[in-house]
């Protein structure tokens, strides 16, 4: 069987979960060439040993331009902080490497054009990891969409907030700078909400107004000496949208809000009936069709199971429900198959990059109080 030989950059939450995809796909999926584990970078030799060891690797480097000039790798999978993106992916491409990375693409549009117009030139594959979309409930809520079984969409929302940054004790980190992280809540969570918008209504964003906030301005400096430094980047999120056809909507995105801890959720309103899903209950879909008798008329719970889409590849039988890992196991048998069989990948760098101009502009549109296009 065909191999691809996988070298992953970054092991913290987002880099063991790649690692415990790429080592369960194939046990899942029948797939068309072999995932390989075969070597890991870390920022030092120790550390990159060690979690080579945890995760199942077979090489491990304390420096990642060694894994990517390495020329048995065959896909470069970035799971680095947001800054290291660009210089990363880049040197991948330059050296032919396929590149399977986190979110967002990049810190601002500009950078992610240049990624985009490298990858292109190239011609090396590209995916970008929005696993959310993968969900079985989400592909269904897309199928029912695209059936027209709640007729002509009149209203998307969307929300994706959690409370990882709620305790205003919590010290400075990567993800309240602008320079390691861009953008806050609206880049790191809100990326996932905006690609979730285009992904189930089949229509594009066109224009947008945006509202920012930093609800926990100065966080404590690590280290302990007592100083409180600066948080550069918003907390929280929401913005108004305009999509291409007639179809408005709105988002929010929180990294504060208190008690949410998966809280990406959507409603899907339609001529003929409406969708509710939460991803804190990731394996149910509320479906309302507007027939039937008055009095009788309300929101039926889907349990997914075989039927529906990717679900009969982990379990035979419906409601048992499928896992956050699960998600990251069917981006990893997508990427595989569009690799082997030259197949497109969704999201790309491309519309990846459109994320990112999305980002920007409701930045933009919070700035200058108005309607932004994209």
């Amino acid at each position: 069987m065909q191999t691809l030989n996988i070298g992953l950059i970054g092991t913290g939450f987002m880099g063991k979960a790649h690692a415990i995809a790429l080592k369960a796909t194939p046990t899942v999926f029948s797939l068309p060439a072999m995932p390989v584990c075969d070597l890991l970078a870390e920022v030092d030799d120790e550390l990159a040993a060690r979690k080579a060891r945890e995760l199942g690797f077979a090489r491990s480097t304390g420096d990642w331009k060694t894994l990517i000039e390495d020329p048995a790798i065959d896909v470069v999978d970035i799971c680095a902080p947001n800054f290291l993106h660009k210089e990363m992916a880049l040197a991948a491409i330059a050296a032919g490497k396929h590149v399977y990375t986190e979110k967002p693409l990049a810190l601002s549009a500009a950078e992610a054009r240049e990624m985009v117009e490298a990858a292109e030139k190239v011609g090396v594959k590209t995916l970008v990891g929005f696993n959310y979309i993968r969900n079985s409930a989400t592909q269904l809520a897309r199928e029912i969409v695209q059936s027209g079984e709640i007729g002509e969409l009149v209203h998307f929302r969307g929300r994706h907030n959690e409370d990882y940054m709620s305790d205003p004790e919590k010290p400075l980190d990567w993800h309240v700078q602008r320079a390691t992280a861009g953008a806050g809540a609206l880049g790191d969570l809100g990326s996932h909400i905006l690609n979730m918008a285009e992904y189930l209504t089949g229509q594009r964003i066109s224009e947008v107004f945006g509202q920012l906030q930093t609800v926990i301005p100065r966080r404590p400096v690590p280290g302990g000496s007592g100083g409180l430094g600066e948080v550069e980047n918003d907390d929280q999120a929401q913005a108004l949208l305009r999509f291409d056809s007639d179809l408005i909507g709105n988002i929010e995105t929180s990294r504060v809000a208190t008690g949410r801890k998966m809280g990406l959720a959507y409603t899907l309103t339609g001529t003929k009936g409406s969708i509710l899903f939460d991803q804190e209950r990731m394996s149910e879909l509320q479906l309302y069709r507007h027939a039937g008798p008055e009095g009788r008329r309300g929101f039926s719970t889907l349990l997914i199971g075989p039927e529906h889409p990717d679900y009969a590849a982990f379990s035979p039988a419906p409601g048992h429900g499928l896992g956050y890992n699960d998600q990251k196991i069917i981006e990893i048998r997508d990427l595989v198959e569009g690799i082997v069989n030259d197949r497109p990948l969704y999201p790309d760098f491309r519309e990846a990059w459109r994320i990112n101009r999305m980002i920007d502009a409701i930045e933009a549109s919070h700035s200058r109080g108005c309607w932004v296009e994209i």
